[in-house]
C-alpha cells in the first residue's frame, strides 16, 4: 500500500470490507444504481480507517497553504458517517480540534452541539467519509459560514457524484477515489429494473 493509496487500492479495499458492492440498489432519493457504498463498513476496521485517514491528511499537506493553516485548523464533519474520517484526519494533521453537526430530527436543518462556539473567521476543513449527492456537505458549509466560520477545503474518502452533485466552486476538494456508479432517476428509467436485477433498498 502506498502512503497515499492509489484508486486501485482503495477500491480493492472497499471491495474486501463489503464496503463497495455492485448489484441494484435503490437510494432513499430515490435513485437507481449498479453500485453501493458505505465507507463505514470499512472504517469499521483500525488499520484500514487509519490507512484512509492517513492518506487523505497527506493530500492535504501537500498544499502549502493548507500545511501553514494547521496550528489553526478545525476539522469539521456531519455526524454519523463523516466521524470516523474526521477523527482519523484530525490525529494525522495534529489539528487543535473536531466537531461536527447533526439533526435532532430527519426534517431539521443541521447545527452544531449546544455550548460550542465558533470563532469569527475560524479556518474550517469539511471532511466527510463520501460526497455523493453533496446535501450534506453544502448544508454543513452554509452552517460554518452563518457562524463566522471560514471553510477552506473540501476532503472526502470516496467522490462518487450523481447527475445532480453540486460544484463547491473554487474550494479546494481532495479524495482518494472517484467512483463512477451508473445512476437511474427512477425505476421507469432503470436498465436494471427492466432486466428483472433483484432490487435491494438501501437506507441511506
Amino acid at each position: 500500500m502506498n502512503l497515499v493509496p492509489t484508486h486501485d487500492e482503495v477500491v480493492a479495499l472497499l471491495r474486501e470490507t463489503g464496503a463497495l458492492r455492485e448489484g441494484h440498489f435503490e437510494y432513499s432519493n430515490g435513485l437507481h444504481s449498479n453500485e453501493y457504498l458505505q465507507v463505514a463498513l470499512a472504517m469499521r476496521y483500525y488499520q484500514h480507517a487509519k490507512t484512509l485517514s492517513v492518506g487523505l491528511s497527506r493530500l492535504l499537506r501537500a498544499n502549502a497553504e493548507l500545511r501553514a493553516m494547521i496550528p489553526e485548523l478545525s476539522i469539521v464533519a456531519p455526524a454519523t458517517g463523516g466521524l470516523p474520517v474526521a477523527y482519523g484526519v484530525t490525529e494525522a494533521l495534529r489539528a487543535p480540534q473536531v466537531y461536527w453537526s447533526e439533526r435532532e430530527e430527519p426534517d431539521q436543518p443541521m447545527r452544531f452541539r449546544q455550548y460550542l462556539q465558533q470563532k469569527p473567521g475560524e479556518k474550517v476543513l469539511l471532511v466527510d467519509d463520501i460526497l455523493r449527492t453533496g446535501k450534506k456537505l453544502t448544508e454543513l458549509k452554509s452552517l460554518v459560514e452563518a457562524n463566522g466560520g471560514e471553510v477552506v477545503a473540501l476532503a472526502v474518502v470516496i467522490y462518487q457524484p450523481t447527475p445532480k452533485t453540486p460544484g463547491f466552486g473554487n474550494l479546494p476538494f481532495y479524495y482518494l477515489a472517484k467512483l463512477d456508479a451508473m445512476y437511474y432517476t427512477d425505476a421507469a428509467n432503470c436498465d436494471l429494473c427492466k432486466r428483472g436485477v433483484p432490487l435491494d433498498k438501501v437506507w441511506v
